[in-house]
């Protein structure tokens, strides 16, 4: 919802504006880039983004402004954004715009006036105080003849918001949340292990709202994987793309049909564990190749058989590169409420049958000699082959397709 003539979109960052100067300095100009990059990915009409005090501004037009505010709220680094006219600083153009906005969106109910004034005493002859009584005041004249307003200032129904600058005041009535966290790209680069399944995809999207762009890796189980596995996999790909315009999210696909199969034939109860050993020990191989700093996946403590916290710390020595898991503690039920928000729920639910890797009695407390002696000598040669081995599947020509 936005004012007649909203012309602006006020963005507003969140950890970027505790960071030291020169480090907020060069994150802000990250999210400008990153914001851009959003509009241009999704075709919206604007006019420039620029950092103004603490805000970044995107000036657009009202036809282009809801989409302009929903393309910045999918920003990571954003915490909320504003579809907003812009006046001039002064008492009687804000009071204008608050009774056109009433006029407009106010129809029953209570309401407030949210008011703030910035800059030096001398910039305005008016307060923030002044703001809100006066232009509390117009609104309840502006609709007095229509319904009987009232005022809550704790919890209103409608709420009019002004932000008055030296320069600019903007009027508007919500904050769009955002997601939060860091500029994309701040962080470096991670790969991500993705198997299309409710999990991986939303732990991909948690580092991604870190700052971490992300090498997105998918592992062809052969038979045990199939067509249906592997479309899931990249089409939660192509939906995590739509939040990352400037990175590169072609899926390495990394034939493991073959290495799989020996497994299953090979290993009995700790099969799982050397399944994720040799998934862990690929991401290592793809991360020394691609410049990542470290591997993301979606395991929880205790969600499967070989998540418990004695088997995660058994597989996590494959590797020397840190495993990042944004999931560790979430209940399954967050994640799917996240996944269903970030937008990859539907194509991560298609049946893909790769449950028919796992064996009939898991072990639920390996020891690393335990899994070494069961596992194949050849496991970590299989693993660089594989990688050695990726196809690229590209996913940003459909990018625009997906819709979180």
């Amino acid at each position: 919802m936005h004012p007649p003539g909203a012309d602006t979109v006020l963005v507003r960052h969140g950890e970027v504006g505790v960071k030291s100067g020169k480090v907020q300095r060069a994150m802000e100009r990250k999210l400008r880039k990153n914001l851009a990059a959003m509009l241009d990915d999704r075709g919206v009409a604007y006019g420039s983004v620029e950092r103004q005090w603490s805000r970044l501004l995107v000036h657009t037009t009202e036809d282009a402004v809801e989409a302009a505010t929903d393309a910045a709220a999918d920003a990571f680094g954003v915490v909320s954004a504003s579809p907003a006219v812009a006046v001039e600083p002064t008492q009687d153009a804000i009071e204008a715009a608050l009774v056109v906005a009433s006029e407009a969106h106010y129809d029953d109910g209570t309401f407030a006036v949210d008011a703030r004034r910035a800059g030096p005493a001398e910039a305005h002859p008016f307060s923030s105080h002044d703001l809100q009584r006066d232009g509390g005041q117009a609104v309840w004249d502006a609709v007095a003849d229509r319904f009987e307003p009232a005022v809550d200032l704790d919890d209103p129904d409608v709420t009019f918001f002004v932000e008055c600058r030296p320069e600019t005041a903007y009027v508007f009535m919500e904050h769009r949340p955002g997601p939060g966290g860091l500029p994309l790209g701040t962080q470096g680069r991670l790969v991500a292990l993705v198997s299309g399944g409710i999990d991986s995809p939303v732990a991909a999207w948690e580092a991604m709202k870190r700052g971490a762009e992300l090498v997105p890796v998918y592992l062809d189980l052969g038979e045990y994987g199939g067509p249906d596995h592997e479309a899931r996999a990249v089409e939660t790909v192509r939906t995590l793309a739509r939040y990352a315009p400037t990175a590169d999210m072609t899926v390495r696909k990394v034939p493991a049909g073959e290495a799989v199969a020996r497994i299953v034939d090979a290993v009995e109860d700790t099969r799982m564990l050397t399944y994720r050993r040799f998934m862990y020990r690929v991401a290592e191989h793809v991360a020394a190749e691609t410049g990542a700093h470290g591997i993301v996946t979606g395991e929880a403590i205790g969600q499967k058989s070989s998540q418990t916290t004695a088997n995660l710390a058994v597989a996590s020595r494959a590797t020397r590169l840190p495993i990042h898991r944004p999931l560790v503690t979430a209940d399954k039920s967050d994640i799917t409420a996240r996944a269903r928000e970030v937008g990859t729920y539907r194509d991560s639910t298609i049946p893909a049958g790769c449950n028919r890797i796992a064996p009939t009695y898991p072990e639920t407390n390996a020891t690393l000699e335990q899994v070494r002696d069961a596992e194949p000598d050849a496991l970590f040669e299989w693993a660089r082959e594989a990688a050695e081995n990726c196809e690229l599947v590209p996913v940003r020509e459909r990018a625009e397709e997906a819709t979180p």
